[in-house]
């Protein structure tokens, strides 16, 4: 809700603010969040906190495609509202992956389908359980998921959550992987992965697409492995063919080529390609107010000047 933030001359910000609504002038904590260290160090804030749950209702749900899983999320927003607390998007080739090379004791999934929705709806206390199984009764009904598996104890929840949390990890052990941090319009979601897969296929038949992600946010990580019979070095040499072809339909989407992990070093020429150019040049006018000299994380978010 509020920063405090050391400026590159050493003033201190102080804008530790607990207000719900200020409309006192700018925004200033939100210049700070997300820069990358590149205007201040933050060295506090102010947190808004809520309660612990008493428990959370964990199920995967086997869904057809993308779009039954954007259908499934709507339904479980209107049952339980802010309860809902997680809804992820994750690929049968990514279970299948993470089985191959040992990463999960057993498949958490009910069985064998094109992709699953892992869903998690948070019981606060005094709250009645329940919620999530009746809630799937009702996707059930109307053939919004062919089948669930509902965590029926915290080792059942922990390996659900281990096949969505391992899902990047296991594709460095099947080899070489292309990834993206992209955002979309939550309800662009399924045709972002149905356009961006055929993008990149044309750029590289037989390329195997891992997209997975929170799909409540609309944010996927957009991830590929190698082909089976492609050499990984040879696989890697064409990342920025497979990147050009994924943004361009992040783009005509009106999404974002960087979701969550930022911009750094490696993104900074992506930036300045994707980026609005009355935006770009604010960000640099800021950036030469806030830091002239350039001491703070140089080279990061709008790279090196000149």
């Amino acid at each position: 809700m509020g920063v405090e933030a050391v400026l590159a001359d050493g003033r201190l910000y102080q804008g530790l603010n607990a207000l719900r609504k200020d409309n006192t002038g700018y925004d200033l904590k939100d210049l700070f969040v997300g820069a990358e260290g590149t205007l201040g160090i933050i060295t506090a804030a102010t947190l808004k906190l809520f309660p612990k749950p008493e428990a959370q209702e964990t199920a995967v749900c086997s869904v057809d495609d993308p779009a039954k899983a954007l259908e499934l999320f709507a339904l479980m927003r209107e049952r339980a509202g802010s309860r809902l607390t997680a809804f992820e998007l994750m690929p049968r080739f990514g279970i299948d992956l993470q089985l191959k090379h040992g990463m999960l004791a057993r498949d958490p999934t009910a069985g064998k389908a094109p992709w699953y929705a892992l869903v998690e709806v948070s019981r606060p206390r005094g709250g009645t359980p329940g919620t999530l199984e009746s809630a799937l009764e009702q996707a059930l009904a109307a053939g919004l998921v062919s089948d669930a598996s509902i965590a029926l104890s915290e080792a059942d929840r922990t390996l659900m959550w281990a096949a969505r949390e391992q899902m990047s990890e296991v594709q460095s052990k099947e080899g070489a992987s292309i990834k993206h941090d992209i955002s979309v319009p939550t309800a662009a979601i399924p045709q972002m992965i149905a356009e961006g897969t055929a993008a990149a296929e044309r750029v590289m038949p037989g390329i195997r697409p891992c997209p997975f992600g929170h799909l409540g946010d609309g944010n996927l990580h957009f991830n590929f492995s190698q082909p089976v019979t492609m050499d990984g070095k040879a696989f890697m040499a064409r990342e920025r063919e497979v990147n050009d072809a994924v943004y361009d339909v992040v783009l005509k989407l009106h999404g974002s080529v960087s979701a969550e992990h930022g911009i750094g070093q490696l993104k900074s020429d992506l930036l300045r390609r994707v980026k609005d150019p009355v935006a770009l040049e604010l960000m640099r006018s800021i950036k030469q107010a806030l830091d002239p000299n350039g001491i703070l994380n140089p080279g990061k978010v709008l790279g090196t000047p000149g």
